[in-house]
């Protein structure tokens, strides 16, 4: 008899999604017509809202309009962007690594989006 094995991250997946908006790397589905809970994902991975102060920071430390995907909510929350906005105002020496990869022979059109935002960076 195979037992059915559940790995950490898809126990805490179940528990995440059980009865609320589902959002996963294959599948994003809002629980009822008001849409994604996005405070209670900012809230659930750690991250930070990206806010109107956040934002005049960035165009005040680069001395231009921040990138479009920042203006336009595409990107709504960060993690460590205030760092590299330390290190950046600061003159100290930083590095970007944006933690994508083709898992395939290919990348496809989805990839593009951190790459885009990198290279800005």
């Amino acid at each position: 008899m195979v037992e059915e094995v559940k790995t950490a991250a898809v126990a805490e997946e179940e528990d995440f999604n059980n009865g609320d908006d589902v959002v996963t790397p294959f599948e994003i589905t809002a629980k009822d017509d008001k849409g994604i809970d996005y405070a209670k994902l900012i809230d659930k991975y750690g991250c930070f809202p990206i806010t109107p102060e956040f934002i005049e920071r960035l165009e005040r430390a680069i001395g231009e309009k921040a990138h479009r995907f920042i203006r336009r909510g595409i990107f709504f929350c960060q993690r460590d962007m205030e760092q590299i906005l330390d290190a950046y105002e600061n003159k100290k020496p930083f590095y970007l690594y944006t933690g994508r990869g083709p898992s395939a022979d290919a990348l496809h059109m989805g990839h593009c989006v951190p790459f885009i935002f990198t290279q800005w960076l």
